[in-house]
């Protein structure tokens, strides 16, 4: 991809960015590779510390802290940081919608975003009772998922229609990688679960600085703006079915394969500990993440470079949940070390379709420009919420239903259903 200098920077002949108003049209103007690769670090530095924790640092620290209660201790801990998530995403993209700093509307979340995260992280790796690493957790994700909607939007700000599954498979990409980088940093790099939360809060901000410092983007005009509603703001953030259906739809579809992913990824160490009997569980769950996430980048840029090219979104949704469901049975009926390799590389692979085509799909059914972001956050839930609500599931699950065969079968059933009801869209491909 060649670069390309950013619109912002170019909206305004005499150079002076803060003389710009935001332009609500659909970009034309293609992003160029350095504009994409920080935007891609900005995500990096998210998800690396979203997943690492869930994956790796809270359960250890949670079994350290009570042996015999970790499973119910890590859903309590997860759904209420999800919770958090829930609220927050949506109430910092409203605002960033409506931010007029010199700096731009997104770029004062996402670093505000990442040193609240940071913050949040330094307290959970301080704490030693299953309470103190819940409220520690709730501050990380507040402050991560103000960063989130400031890094969710600027795909639809700036990126058009004919680019945007191609970016968004290298921003997606991130997630997975994101986990990959910070298992090697905690299974590795650094030895003891605090020293892993301290470079994870390090990173945060660092890989958040290139899109910060080097990608101007226009202020809001404060004219237009309408004086703050809370309740009104409130209200904005449901957006009716009915009158959007399109969005209904896509919300669903995503909070479906979501929580179709949450359930099998959860309980992932415990799985490999109780299930496989992997003697070494930490270094089982970075390299099921390293085979997952190369194969998700074996799959996630060319499919986004042909669905740009043919203008279609929706059939790569459903071949990504077939394929992710199939994983997903897998880990359901054979439970094996070599069985969950095939599965993490089957999964890898549907994921990776699915995080270019999807997150492309969802930007071209937002209702309206100027929220762009709030809208995002609204669609965010579909990813937040899974993570509440997959504990409640999970863990009655695995009691009553089959233990980690039930999970793994209800978890390809749900993910299915996702395939089936992106058909519903009608204004997208």
């Amino acid at each position: 991809m060649a670069d390309a200098a950013d619109p912002a920077e170019t909206a305004d002949p005499a150079g002076a960015v803060g003389a710009v108003v935001v332009d609500f049209a659909e970009p034309a103007a293609p992003v160029g590779a350095r504009w994409t690769a920080h935007l891609s670090l900005a995500t990096l530095a998210v998800f690396m510390a979203f997943m690492t924790p869930i994956q790796i640092l809270l359960p250890l620290q949670l079994e350290h802290i009570d042996q015999a209660g970790k499973n119910t201790a890590l859903s309590l801990v997860t759904g209420l940081g999800a919770f958090v998530a829930v609220v927050v995403n949506p109430l910092a993209g409203a605002w960033s919608d409506r931010t007029t700093s010199r700096f731009g509307r997104r770029r004062p979340w996402i670093l505000g975003g990442a040193l609240a995260g940071a913050a949040g992280l330094a307290v959970t790796a301080s704490q030693h009772t299953v309470a103190g690493v819940a409220v520690g957790w709730c501050l990380a994700q507040a402050g991560l998922n103000a960063m989130l909607a400031g890094v969710t939007a600027p795909i639809a700000d700036r990126v058009p229609v004919t680019q945007r599954a191609l970016v968004s498979g290298w921003t997606g990409l991130m997630q997975s990688f994101g986990l990959v980088l910070g298992a090697l940093i905690t299974t590795l790099l650094v030895t003891g679960v605090r020293s892993g939360y301290g470079v994870l809060a390090v990173l945060t901000v660092v890989l958040a600085l290139p899109f910060v410092l080097r990608h101007a983007e226009p202020p809001l005009a404060r004219a237009p703006r309408p004086a703050f509603d809370a309740r009104a703001l409130a209200r904005s953030l449901w957006v009716s079915p009915r009158l959007h259906p399109d969005f209904g739809w896509a919300w669903l579809t995503r909070f479906l394969v979501n929580l179709g992913n949450a359930l099998g990824t959860l309980y992932l160490f415990y799985f490999l500990a109780d299930a496989v009997h992997h003697d070494d569980p930490g270094t089982g769950v970075l390299i099921l993440t390293v085979v997952y996430t190369l194969s998700a980048a074996l799959t996630a840029i060319p499919v986004g470079v042909l669905s740009d090219r043919l203008g279609r979104r929706k059939n790569f949704v459903v071949l990504c949940s077939l394929v992710m469901a199939a994983a997903a049975l897998l880990l359901a009926l054979v439970h094996t070390w070599p069985a969950a390799l095939v599965a993490a590389a089957v999964l890898g692979a549907g994921y990776g379709v699915y995080l270019a085509v999807d997150q492309a799909l969802v930007t071209q059914v937002l209702p309206r420009a100027a929220d762009r972001a709030k809208d995002l956050g609204v669609i965010n839930i579909a990813n937040s919420g899974p993570q509440v609500l997959a504990p409640a599931l999970a863990s009655p699950i695995i009691a009553h239903l089959g233990g980690y065969t039930g999970l793994y079968a209800t978890a390809a059933l749900v993910t299915l259903a996702g395939g089936v009801l992106v058909r519903r869209i009608k204004g997208v491909a």
